[in-house]
């Protein structure tokens, strides 16, 4: 953020969509293999459907997560509320 110039709002929104990201992969990756193996589905066709889910729901969070941090009312006060501070 500090190299580019980033704002600190725009630099949360991303890192907490990032991390979001990450972690719904993570449970998804350990659990969707399992699920296909309980109903009868070869586990190895996990890594496609896991890449597909995942670019899907990618964009869904960031957008999610990035509306919910600058355009909510709770965003609006974050905003404010690091400007004010300088960040």
């Amino acid at each position: 953020a500090i190299l580019f110039q980033t704002p600190l709002p725009e630099t949360m929104a991303v890192t907490l969509a990032l991390s979001m990201i990450v972690f719904s992969s993570i449970c998804l990756g350990a659990i969707l293999p399992l699920v296909l193996q309980k109903i009868g589905v070869d586990p190895a066709h996990s890594s496609t459907t896991i890449q597909v889910i995942m670019d899907i729901l990618g964009v869904v969070l960031t957008v999610f997560v990035s509306t919910t941090v600058l355009d909510s009312v709770w965003g609006k006060m974050l905003v404010k509320t690091l400007g004010n501070m300088g960040l």
